[in-house]
């Protein structure tokens, strides 16, 4: 199937190039994955409001996004986009992983490039195998993590106007096709973590209760974002070990709670977008517990994140460069608290989405900080020579 979809992508791309056609790549992806639900839809709101399930979809074709050869179907390079040109029977399981939202992919991903990034040589970039297989394992375990989600919530969902279309709860996957699939991911997940060395097998496979449980926080909990935290920073710690036999505790701690404290702050805001449905159907989360003093807890959650990174630099010896990055990152985070209306949806996605950017800076700063060690190293040793 993935073959298929490949060389039906690449005969895509050459026709429209063929035709003088603009190349998609030339969007940013964010941007191409509104514009192509919007074509999918026929909501030209999407453009700019990504809040789309609560208002419906119309059904209605427009113009695709960008201009196609005379009688063929043209194709964004969205995530979306691929998604909705799969084979039809595929459609549903692709959705259940979420593979048409990649954001959350990104935000699995992300604390465990900051890791394998900090474990890196001084003056090395980080490890570029491990960067992928982490990528694969991100995939993976996020899409086993909404499975197992949307099999734990499937009433629940049916009462949400923004997860009644996911595919159990709308009944284009059964409980038993689920489980099926659930399992070719995880067993695909374990031929990732197999690749890594003993002590990061048994650390990542002592993740895994926690992928399990957290769908039955929001049952019991006003925290279910906490429990969320610990699950999807994992890779804080698997990354250092992953890349050197072991943890370092002094490093990989302060930079697993930071991962924490910030997943309470994107998920809090995440959260917001349900909280009506969340009271009639009594599931809890952050948001309901904050209410109105959400911003203040958002400030203390994004103080101590920025503590933790600094503790982690200063034991991970990084320099300069990363402590400009993070510097823009607590930037980020108070503009993000600053500007935040937790009363509008859209806000509430545009602002969740934009911590792919906040984790990408970071990792940034990271690899220039570990670059930046040899130049200083270069310049002690020269030093000492000329005394």
């Amino acid at each position: 199937m993935f073959m298929m979809l490949t060389s039906r992508l690449a005969l895509d791309a050459l026709r429209r190039t063929r035709h003088g056609a603009p190349h998609p790549c030339r969007r940013s992806l964010p941007g191409l994955f509104l514009l192509a639900e919007g074509w999918r839809t026929g909501d030209t709101s999407l453009h700019s409001d990504p809040g789309v399930s609560k208002r419906g979809l119309r059904g209605r074709r427009v113009s695709p996004p960008w201009p196609g050869p005379r009688g063929t179907r043209s194709l964004g390079w969205s995530a979306a986009a691929v998604v909705n040109s799969a084979p039809a029977p595929v459609q549903p399981y692709l959705r259940l992983m979420r593979l048409d939202k990649p954001i959350g992919t990104w935000l699995l991903y992300l604390p465990s490039t900051w890791s394998i990034a900090l474990a890196a040589d001084p003056g090395c970039l980080p490890h570029l195998d491990m960067l992928t297989l982490f990528g694969a394992g991100a995939l993976l375990m996020r899409g086993a993590g909404c499975t197992i989600n949307d099999m734990w919530d499937k009433d629940f969902d049916k009462k949400v106007t923004r997860t009644a279309s996911r595919p159990i709860a709308s009944g284009q996957v059964s409980q038993m096709q689920a489980l099926v699939f659930l399992g070719g991911q995880l067993s695909l997940a374990l031929g990732v973590l197999l690749c890594l060395n003993y002590y990061s097998v048994a650390l990542g496979a002592a993740s895994l209760c926690l992928v399990v449980s957290y769908p039955l926080m929001k049952r019991i909990t006003y925290w279910p974002q906490f429990v969320l935290g610990l699950t999807f920073n994992w890779g804080a710690l698997l990354g250092w070990a992953a890349v050197r036999g072991f943890c370092d505790w002094s490093v990989c701690l302060p930079l697993y709670f930071s991962g924490v404290m910030w997943t309470l702050i994107y998920d809090t805001i995440y959260a917001h977008q349900d909280k009506e449905d969340d009271v009639k159907i009594g599931v809890k989360s952050t948001a309901l517990r904050f209410n109105e003093q959400t911003k203040p807890w958002l400030s203390g959650f994004a103080l101590a994140m920025v503590s933790g990174l600094a503790v982690a630099g200063a034991n991970a010896e990084q320099t300069l460069p990363y402590y400009a990055a993070l510097s823009a990152v607590a930037a980020h985070l108070t503009r993000q608290i600053y500007t935040l209306d937790i009363n509008k949806s859209e806000d509430c996605w545009k602002t969740f989405s934009s911590n792919r950017n906040l984790g990408l800076l970071l990792l940034l700063g990271i690899v220039a900080g570990n670059l930046w060690k040899e130049r200083r190293e270069t310049l002690l040793t020269t030093g000492e020579a000329v005394r």
